[in-house]
């Protein structure tokens, strides 16, 4: 999302990347030490990691105001819990392809994700050691692929021009599932708890009223859903713009579904947007 040249320049902003608890980079299972490590790790909220990202901002980099907290997926899904708990200090966001509420059907597709690593006889209850379950890894790569991209991306065969995969079963175990074998699964399934539990409405302030966490989300807002996106669908988008006080729901023209984001031609799309609320 960031380079010379990009919407988000850093020769030109100050841009600050966290990355969220369980994301193998900040505190998560693979990393941390005893009692807190493996399946013993907490379950963390969007809220935490956004409480969190404030107390880096304020309290260690002395920063005050933000001009537009953007991301893709999950740190999408963080952008709207900005919005909506400092509304004050925002000016604006962008999130692409995620939601302020993660809905039915996709945890429908989250329950397949743990299962693939429930199932695999080396999960051990997280306690595999130097044997992880490389099965169930190589399953849940199988399930994201499809879902990460559209039906359209498959039927054309753009994984063949875009990723110089021969066939689809290269493009399944060359992508897909090398993608997931460098994953912790640990990790992995501490990330799908807090994907699973996102909702900016759950918290004290809003005790549940998702339309009054929307309606409390005062910055200026470009939603950025993947028209095939099927995880955070443009139809969820647009339920939450209507409730925003400021907001529009723009779909990314593209079939490559969740994964637009990595796509150039999109990545201009979206690029465009990110400059409006910047400019």
């Amino acid at each position: 999302m960031t380079g010379p040249g990009r919407a988000l320049d850093p020769g030109k902003y100050c841009i600050v990347i966290p990355n969220h608890f369980g994301g193998s980079v900040s505190s998560s299972p693979s990393n941390c030490p005893a009692p807190f490590d493996r399946s013993r790790f907490p379950h963390v909220t969007n809220y935490d990691n956004v409480v969190a990202q404030h107390r880096l901002l304020t309290e260690e980099l002395g920063i005050a105001s933000i001009r537009l907290a953007t991301s893709c997926s999950m740190g999408a899904c963080q952008v709207y819990h900005w919005a909506a708990l400092h509304p004050d200090m925002v000016s604006a966001i962008a999130p692409i392809v995620g939601a302020a509420r993660t809905c039915i059907f996709n945890k429908v597709f989250l329950a397949a994700v743990r299962s693939a690593i429930l199932s695999d006889a080396d999960w051990n209850n997280g306690y595999y050691g130097e044997k992880p379950p490389v099965r169930g890894l190589r399953h849940l790569g199988r399930v994201y692929a499809g879902w990460g991209f559209s039906e359209a991306f498959y039927r054309r065969e753009v994984f063949k021009s875009a990723f110089g995969a021969e066939s689809l079963e290269e493009f399944l175990t060359e992508f897909w599932e090398s993608l997931f074998l460098k994953c912790d699964a640990n990790d992995l399934l501490a990330q799908v708890w807090t994907w699973e539990h996102n909702d900016i409405s759950a918290h004290p302030r809003f005790q549940g009223d998702f339309e009054k966490a929307l309606g409390q989300s005062a910055p200026r807002a470009i939603i950025l859903p993947g028209s095939t996106d099927v995880y955070f669908p443009p139809i969820d988008s647009e339920y939450e713009a209507k409730h925003m006080p400021a907001a529009e729901s723009r779909p990314v023209p593209s079939i490559w579904g969740h994964m637009c984001s990595i796509n150039p031609d999109d990545q201009k799309f979206i690029d465009q947007a990110l400059s409006e609320l910047l400019g």
